[in-house]
């Protein structure tokens, strides 16, 4: 009998599995590719980049030496636009823009950006070869090196453009924009504005915001950058009562590395470290009492090296706003404690604030003005009622009378908190706790509204003193206005042109407040209102950093800049 013939499958498995590895085969870019020419130079880089390319749309971006580009889609759609040709050199010779991009990259920080997130390392390190073969002889007539060099640059470039336009940051709920800076034509134009201006600025500067905030940021940042020192400072822990003498040393070091004190090897007294925080923090703006607490020490922690990753964020803010502000609107700058009233780009008014404590935060949003309330009542929100009344009323039965508070059921009806079994309720209560009008009330005798979900305001206030404090971090959420008056009279003016219209209303609204009666004075023409959170600011060529007080930015340092 014979033997059956068992070979021919596995040969058919053979053939099968050549034939996939063939087509699945891409060439490997050339390591090397020397031109005998500067002419044939050029010649060479337009097949060195169209296998380059090939290989990076198979590799994920790899285009070999353990470079990878960021967005090979873009880039091979720019070259494809360019018949493959290099943009950034011609004939062993960098072009003159290609040198100001590098240079660009290599003071990428005067952007808010940093030089490492765009080849700048592999860049200098190519150049550098170049410059060692000032005869020509090896590397400068290396069509592969020049190659991947091109590739790198405009690679660079595209990711540039997408920064400088929309940042790093992710989209969030009170992001405006809804464009998309890395559409295919928009790579080949900007890089055709840069063939005939020869200016890389010319390509980027269009694409930053022009919001007038982020120019004042931009302005300082120079200076910043002049003066900045990138040592790696002492960081100060938080004290407790088992690591007190750590904390101390910390504290001394920290103080002696900034200049406020004059030696570190002693150990200092108490009256000597009070002294010197107190100059810290005087330097900071910052409440003036020699004690290092959590604020003072926030911001001990926070080294040139960290101030510019805060810049950093908060010019990627700037991205997130829209191209053109309304014409007018309110800006409340939470870490700052201020509000401004903006009208054609310029500040009409200024007031401090006081915004919400770290466990009742304000909320950042964007929303409108549309009504302005003279003695208004206070409902409060159930958050509130949840981590306080429910508290204090189990502890004193009387708090609701101590506090000016009332109990109002589903009828409206109001009810005596005495009768109430308040053991049972520990997440909500079926009732509304509302706080009636008047020189007492939480919300002062005016609060303005505008549309938004988490039932915060602006208002005056009964505790005016408070603005007398540095560190406004004070409400339970909402914002209050120092100046409420004057953002009063400004809407009533912007609500309208008719000058007898205007005087009217405000006539009303000073006989309703000295009546002390609740009235809504309706607005016809709503101003915008943007909160936002922003810890540094630009002001007199320099910059104004704020404590990180609901440490937000150090949030987004960790997931975008932790390895900066």
């Amino acid at each position: 009998m014979n033997k059956k013939d068992n070979s021919f499958p596995y040969s058919w498995i053979v053939i099968c599995l050549l034939f996939v590895a063939a087509c699945n085969d891409t060439k490997r870019p050339p390591q090397k590719d020397i031109a005998v020419s500067p002419e044939q130079l050029n010649e060479k880089a337009v097949d060195n980049i169209k296998t380059l390319l090939e290989y990076a749309k198979k590799n994920n971006g790899d285009i070999g030496d353990s470079l990878v580009l960021f967005n090979d889609t873009l880039v091979r759609y720019s070259y494809e636009k360019n018949y493959y040709a290099v943009f950034w050199s011609y004939k062993e010779q960098w072009k003159p823009y290609g040198d100001s991009l590098f240079q660009f990259l290599e003071n990428a920080r005067l952007f808010g950006l940093f030089p490492e997130d765009y080849h700048y390392a592999e860049l200098s390190a190519i150049r550098k070869r170049f410059e060692i073969d000032s005869l020509g002889q090896n590397d400068r007539r290396d069509a592969a090196l020049w190659s991947r060099a091109d590739l790198l640059l405009t690679d660079a470039f595209i990711r540039v453009m997408k920064d400088v336009k929309l940042g790093r940051l992710a989209k969030d709920s009170i992001t405006m924009r809804t464009d998309s800076v890395l559409s295919n034509d928009l790579c080949p134009r900007q890089l055709n504005i840069v063939k005939q201006s020869g200016s890389i600025l010319r390509a980027i500067e269009p694409l930053e915001p022009r919001h007038k905030g982020y120019q004042l940021l931009k302005a300082g940042l120079k200076k910043f950058l002049d003066s900045a020192d990138y040592r790696q400072l002492t960081i100060v822990p938080l004290p407790s009562k088992d690591s007190m003498a750590i904390y101390k040393k910390a504290l001394q070091t920290r103080l002696y590395e900034g200049g406020f004190l004059s030696q570190d090897s002693i150990a200092a007294d108490s009256v000597t470290i009070a002294a010197a925080v107190k100059n810290f923090q005087k330097k900071e703006h910052i409440t003036v009492d020699g004690k290092a607490g959590a604020g003072t020490i926030r911001l001990l922690n926070l080294s040139d090296r960290e101030k510019f990753i805060r810049i950093a964020i908060t010019m990627d803010r700037y991205k997130m706003l829209p191209d053109t502000m309304p014409t007018r609107y309110v800006w409340v700058n939470l870490p700052s404690y201020y509000m401004r009233l903006v009208d054609a780009d310029s500040i009409k008014m200024i007031s401090k604030i006081i915004c919400g404590k770290p466990l009742t935060r304000t909320p950042v949003l964007t929303s409108a003005i549309y009504n302005m309330v003279t003695y208004p009542q206070w409902t409060m929100p159930e958050s509130i009622i949840v981590k306080e009344v429910l508290p204090g009323v189990k502890k004193d039965t009387a708090y609701f009378r101590k506090k000016g508070y009332s109990l109002i059921d589903a009828t409206g009806n109001e009810v005596d908190p005495q009768t109430v079994d308040w053991k049972k309720y520990r997440k909500g209560i079926p009732y509304k706790v509302v706080q009636g009008s008047g020189d007492d009330n939480a919300l002062g005798v005016l609060k303005f509204n505008f549309s938004n979900k988490y039932a915060v305001y602006l208002h005056d206030t009964n505790q005016r003193y408070l603005f007398g404090q540095t560190t406004r971090s004070l409400s339970h959420g909402c914002v209050r206005v120092q100046e409420w008056q004057k953002l009063a009279y400004a809407i009533l003016h912007y609500d309208d042109t008719d000058s007898l219209k205007i005087s009217v209303k405000e006539d009303s609204l000073n006989s309703w407040l000295s009546q002390k009666v609740k009235r809504t004075l309706p607005i016809r023409n709503k101003l915008p209102v943007y909160i936002r959170y922003f810890t540094c600011e630009g002001k007199d060529n320099g910059i104004v950093f704020y404590d990180d007080m609901y440490g937000e930015d150090k949030l987004l340092r960790e997931k975008y800049f932790a390895n900066k």
